[in-house]
């Protein structure tokens, strides 16, 4: 295989930035057909391709060789495993499903069906990010001993898509702080084994609006994950994806849309700087913010041609789903909730 035939399920944000990324960025791939949702017709059309008339006619077409699924999350588990049935590599968006259940049926069929699965954790190719995670593998900051991790947002839950607050896709915990456990995962090669988390919900909807959580890890380092929506105005700088990192002997101070900081020795020193997104004029097509969708993609493109597994795997996408998953539990129940990690993971 030469080159890998695309199709994308979801036509919203996503399925927007998916088809611009495949067919304006990728090497060795081509965008062959879309599906799902009322919008998939026009946005078919626009990067000149093919609609099919439902997924599962996407997922047993014989010219597509892998499926991009970003849908709401309560859909990701049925898509996935109908994609994989058929023999197709996909790239999952996160939350990889919405329990550990639905995870490990995914990660089995996956086994099964000798396909790649990877997980669309976008944060882990942001420039901040990776220098952060060069520095701690290289050991700048000493062993890593705490870690604070923000996700911080004004403006409600009404500035979230209407989906996001449904039953059915649980919560904004699971929904997007996904991607700082993930990072607290990546950061430190440790494994999350414990969870003491509380829980706020808005008010009028009773939805989940903010969670603490108090992470243990493998490693003994211990980490804190705030994430929120009910942040007044005009909000906390450096917050949207934020991180403090302490270690033995140093200190990293993480803003994955704007700077990385390194202090050491009582100075502190600017290592990467990411540029702010054009929102009012490129918009969500702005180049700053493909990059990292560039790096992403082509990463799941290339794990295919070269028959390995990609940087990023099911496994990652479990392990976050694990945590949020005691998280909740935690804050239902008012105790510390052990992590469920599947036998494969942890020794």
């Amino acid at each position: 295989m030469k080159k890998v035939n695309i199709g994308i399920v979801g036509a919203g944000f996503m399925g927007r930035t998916n088809a611009e990324t495949v067919c304006r960025y990728l090497n060795n791939a081509e965008l062959i057909a879309i599906a799902g949702g009322s919008r998939a017709p026009a946005l078919a059309a626009e990067y000149n391709v093919r609609c099919e008339a439902s997924v599962e006619a996407l997922a047993t077409a014989p010219d597509i060789d892998a499926v991009l699924i970003s849908t709401p999350h309560s859909e990701h588990c049925a898509q996935a495993l109908l994609a994989v049935s058929h023999g197709k590599h996909v790239l999952l968006d996160k939350p990889m499903a919405t329990s550990v259940e639905e995870c490990d049926r995914i990660l089995d069929a996956v086994e099964n069906a000798h396909v790649n699965l990877m997980i669309m954790y976008g944060q882990r190719f942001r420039v901040c990010n990776i220098e952060a995670h060069r520095l701690l593998r290289e050991g700048a900051i000493g062993q890593v001993r705490m870690i604070e991790e923000l996700i911080l947002a004004s403006g409600g839950l009404a500035s979230l898509p209407p989906w996001q607050s449904r039953p059915e896709n649980v919560g904004t915990f699971i929904g997007h702080a996904v991607h700082n456990i993930d990072r607290i995962r990546w950061f430190t090669g440790a494994e999350v084994t414990s969870v003491a988390a509380h829980v706020q919900r808005d008010r009028k909807s009773g939805n989940e609006a903010s969670t603490m959580a108090l992470l243990s890890l493998t490693s003994g380092c211990m980490a804190t994950v705030w994430e929120s929506w009910d942040i007044p105005s005009p909000g906390f700088p450096h917050t949207a994806s934020g991180a403090r990192i302490v270690g033995e002997t140093g200190i990293l101070e993480l803003d994955a849309y704007g700077q990385l900081r390194l202090g050491r020795e009582g100075n502190w020193t600017v290592i990467a700087e990411q540029a702010p997104i054009d929102w009012a004029g490129e918009g969500m097509l702005a180049n700053v913010r493909m990059k990292s969708y560039q790096a992403q993609h082509q990463e799941f493109v290339n794990s295919i041609l070269e028959s390995r597994s990609p940087s990023v795997t099911g496994q990652d996408g479990r392990a976050a789903v694990a945590v949020a998953e005691a998280a909740y539990e935690s804050a239902r129940e008012g105790r510390t909730v052990q992590v469920k990690h599947r036998a494969s993971l942890v020794s």
